[in-house]
Parts: structure tokens; sequence; C-alpha cells
């Protein structure tokens, strides 16, 4: 089981006291969050990618992530949204090869459609098409990956004629890719079709909703062929605030939780905890809580947690950070280790990609009798799937 922190960037002011960091002090900070989730021990550190107020999450994260790269020696460095949709794929081919050339294979991304309606029109696309971007994105996205040279057309940029993207991806091997979505089951769909891994950030949601999500998901990855479904690469989101006891942790973060927008101003601390993953108490609650996910999802490889959001001040998200460090982690890997039956695999590393592919073991998309054929038609089951959500303008 690998364990991250992951960032959303926001700039939110602290309600004890009114203030809020400056752009730059929390750009700052969040390299500083990044370089003390390594030394305290978590494996992974991912950041979103936004485009608008309040949040300065990098536009383009490979230029964080590289920052990063030369900063840090072990930890794994990720997205919690790459923007598919709105960002051109060749781009991000070439950028995350170049990073992962940097970073000596330390990456890997969750490409996902976003939250926030705006930003398609700020690039030119239509979110009613966020679906179909998605679809033909990564479609190119990944061929650029897989193959030498590119001939390719489609409905949402130029063609490409005899097309070799450079730099390759490192060894030969492209980065481990996870389909992020909340509620969108085409999502979930397509990171079955390529056996590639889904990461369901379930911060806001209920135990029912997440677990029919990632049953899909699994299900979906049995029938193309890539395994069985309890081996399907699972991720998840998570929320924890700590303090030794529970009253304390409580009443420290209660002013952050009812006055942050991220939160909505809508259900209490207490119901929203009951409701979702958010886990605010002692550090042995956290993990409780944290063990009973497997409950809902089965063996999974990567738990993702936000902890620097709200306005917290940074001391005290490294003082969360200590406390997984020196009370949590230890504990929830001894856990899930021992609870994980051994035919499931664990999360995916340069290393084991590169050893697989030596191997002649690589997915291939759709399973063992995939085509483009196969691909056009989920395209299209995918694309009339969403007439319903695409009329509500949800981004998501």
């Amino acid at each position: 089981m690998q364990f991250g922190v992951f960032t959303i960037g926001d700039i939110t002011a602290d309600p004890t006291n009114g203030t809020a960091p400056t752009e730059h002090q929390r750009i700052k900070d969040t390299v500083k969050i990044a370089r003390h989730a390594e030394q305290a021990g978590f494996e992974v550190f991912a950041t979103g990618q936004h485009h608008n107020p309040p949040f300065v999450a990098p536009g383009n994260p490979p230029t964080l992530l590289a920052y990063l790269a030369a900063q840090t020696e072990t930890l794994q460095l990720s997205t919690a949204t790459t923007l598919i949709t709105t960002m051109d794929p060749v781009r991000l081919a070439e950028d995350y090869a170049y990073l992962q050339h940097l970073a000596d294979g330390r990456v890997d991304l969750t490409m996902g459609r976003g939250n926030t309606g705006p930003v398609y029109p700020w690039f030119g696309k239509d979110i009613r098409q966020g679906i179909q971007l998605a679809v033909e994105n990564y479609n190119l996205l990944y061929r650029l990956w897989h193959e030498e040279t590119v001939d390719w057309s489609g409905n949402h940029r130029t063609p490409l004629q005899d097309f070799t993207l450079t730099p390759q991806p490192l060894d030969g091997v492209a980065p481990f890719v996870w389909h992020g979505s909340i509620r969108s089951p085409e999502i979930a769909e397509q990171a079955a079709y390529y056996g590639d891994g889904y990461f369901h950030n379930n911060i806001f949601w209920n135990k029912e909703h997440v677990i029919q999500m990632v049953r899909l998901y699994r299900q979906r990855y049995e029938y193309y062929g890539h395994g069985k479904a309890h081996q399907a690469y699972v991720a998840l989101g998570g929320q924890a605030y700590m303090a030794k006891n529970s009253q304390d942790a409580v009443a420290e973060f209660r002013p952050y939780f009812d006055n942050a927008p991220v939160y909505g101003h809508g259900p209490s601390l207490e119901d929203f905890s009951r409701m979702t993953p958010l886990t605010v108490g002692s550090p042995q609650q956290v993990i409780e809580r944290t063990l009973t996910f497997r409950d809902w999802v089965g063996d999974y490889q990567r738990q993702m947690f936000l902890i620097d959001h709200a306005g917290l001040p940074t001391d005290t998200v490294l003082r969360q950070i200590d406390l997984f460090g020196e009370e949590v982690l230890p504990v929830l890997r001894k856990e899930f280790d021992a609870l994980k039956p051994d035919d499931v695999p664990a999360a995916q590393t340069h290393e084991f990609l590169v050893a697989r592919a030596r191997r002649g073991e690589a997915p291939v998309p759709g399973g063992k009798e995939g085509s483009q054929a196969q691909l056009d038609r989920a395209a299209a089951a995918e694309q009339r799937a969403t007439a319903d959500a695409a009329k509500g303008g949800a981004a998501q």
C-alpha cells in the first residue's frame, strides 16, 4: 500500500486570525509540505490542476513536480488531476515524458475532467463534450506513449501525420496512469478498458457511492481480461485532522470546517464526518476509520489524504504530517499488508512497469482481444451515456 498527500492549492483565510498567505507563500509552502511528507514516510505527493482563484495549484503540474523531483529522492510525484479534457494531449505526452526523465521514473498521473465548468471555454472547449474529449484525448495520449510514429485524426484537434513524440518515455515505458472520477461511470469504464488504475477521490461522497463506482471499475477491468476484479488498481482519497485526543482535534478543526468554502457551509462537522471519509479525532481513530475503507472497496493500492486545505497554517499541516508518520502510517502499513492476498498486485512503480514490459505482459487496451473497433464502440457508448449529465453542465 502506498500512502500520500495531495493538495488542491487553495488560498483560504485562516478563520482564527483572518490572515491568508500570498500566492508566493502558498506555492513555497506546498514545496515544504511535499518535502516534509517524504521525510515523514509518505510515498506519494500529488497536486491538483487549477486555472482559477482561490487556487494556486499549478495550471501545468509538471512545473511543480519537476522542481520537487530535484528536491526529493524517493517521493513518487503524481497529480490528483491532469485535465485531459482541456489540455492538448500532445503537450501532455511531451511534458510528462520529460518529467519522467528528470525524476528517474518517479512519476505517475491521474487523468480527470476537473470540477470547474468555466475552464472549458477558457481553453476553447465545450463542457457538453467533456466525456468525448476525455475519451479521444486519452486515446491519442496513449498512442503517443506506446507507438514510435503516429498517424491520427479525431474530432477535437488537428490531425497528426508521421508524428514522433520527443522525448520518448523513459526506458520505453509510459508513466502509470490513474483515471480520476467522482461520479462519471464512463471514466471508470475508460480506466478498465486500458487496464489502468482508478482513483476515486471520494472526499465529499458517501460510502454507498464509493462502493458502486469502484465495483463498476473492478467488474469492467475483469471483463476486459486484465485480471480478476480484486486485482484491479484502486486508489482512494481521504481527509483527516488529528490531535492526541479527539476532543482537541474537533475543537481545533471546527472553525476551519465551518468557514472554508470548500465545505460549502452545508452539513455540520459531525454530519459531514459521518457521511464522508473525513476523520477528525485521535491518530487511533484515523487508523480505525481508514482500515474500514478496505471493507468498502476491497484491497487497494494507494490511499491519499488531503490535509493542507481550508486555511490551515502550514506549521499545523507539518504537525499533521508528523503525526501520520509517527503514529498512523506504520500501523496502517502493517494492517493492510497483513490483510492483502498474495495475488493482489502492489502499486505500480517504474521498475515494475519496465520488468513487466520486458516480460511482454503490459496491458492491451480492451484486453487480449482489444482493437481500434472496440475502442470506437466503447467511445460511442460513453458518449451516449453522458447525454443527461452533459445537459446539466456537470464538470466532474
